[in-house]
């Protein structure tokens, strides 16, 4: 079997861990998990060993498919992906503990937050092309333990002083889901999903904060909790990402905020404004 047959091979359930994906059900050998490239409620994606059908959107394919389709790349790079995960020779990544078994069992403990300074964490934000002077203005480094186990990683506090943590294996929340306001006093705030997109516009845009306030979502479910802070501002721009969730967020609140606009039409050949970022830097 050569490589590229081996990588096709490889159990989506393993890729699953590896990016902290939970499984919310299963059936003999097949999981059930909730497509992580829109917000839904009830997991509509199904994977059986090397084979995934995301039923949402009737889109299937195989392990080199699924990770296309997770970071919205190309062929190529899902294969560099999959290779650098060393997947074909090891199927023990790093487990942590998902966002919704952390907040249920409350078992996390947060040891210290510090300036972000971390070459790991800094190489993974390099991956990402974001300026790293922006990041440590937004971003800090969050040394946390899972069940008595000690991890680290980017740390972007919300309103609640919970936080949004990412790094190369792990997407999960220490604290209550919310949203982050950034106040910088402006007439219009633009409305994104993750911090990632907030750095990605601001290493595009450097001068946007001189002239506008932010909320960033964290999850496209704290919708619901921005109308008071919403009413602050004459005008609104929506910058989610271009996907069913994304779009149907956007017709929500273009729907309910008659100041709003959506100005997606700056990525509109990319996913989100990451993946924009990363296709200007090539």
């Amino acid at each position: 079997m050569n490589d590229i047959a081996k990588l096709r091979n490889i159990p989506i359930f393993h890729v699953l861990k590896r990016l902290n994906i939970e499984a919310n059900e299963k059936k003999k050998e097949q999981f059930w998990f909730k497509a992580p490239w829109r917000n839904e409620r009830t997991a509509s994606v199904k994977c059986e060993f090397n084979l995934f059908f995301d039923f949402g959107e009737e889109y299937k394919g195989n392990t080199i498919d699924f990770v296309m389709k997770y970071f919205s790349i190309d062929f190529i790079k899902a294969v560099k992906w999959l290779r650098n995960e060393d997947f074909v020779f090891s199927f023990d990544p790093p487990k942590q503990k998902s966002i919704s078994e952390v907040n249920k069992t409350k078992s996390y403990c947060i040891d210290r937050v510090q300036p972000l300074q971390n070459k790991i964490l800094l190489d993974y934000l390099n991956t990402r092309k974001l300026n790293i002077e922006v990041c440590k203005r937004y971003l800090v480094e969050v040394y946390y333990r899972v069940n008595e186990k000690k991890y680290f990683g980017v740390g972007f506090k919300t309103n609640k002083d919970s936080y949004e943590i990412r790094n190369k294996y792990a997407k999960l929340a220490l604290g209550k889901k919310w949203f982050t306001w950034i106040n910088n006093g402006h007439k219009s705030v633009i409305v994104l999903e993750s911090w990632s997109d907030l750095i990605s516009l601001l290493t595009l845009y450097p001068k946007s904060d001189s002239s506008k306030d932010f909320i960033v979502l964290n999850s496209l479910s704290m919708l619901s909790k921005i109308d008071k802070v919403i009413k602050n501002y004459s005008q609104v721009f929506l910058a989610f990402d271009n996907d069913v969730a994304g779009s149907k967020g956007s017709e929500k609140c273009l729907q309910k905020y008659k100041n709003s606009k959506d100005i997606r039409y700056l990525y509109s050949e990319s996913k989100d404004l990451n993946d924009h970022l990363i296709s200007q830097r090539k």
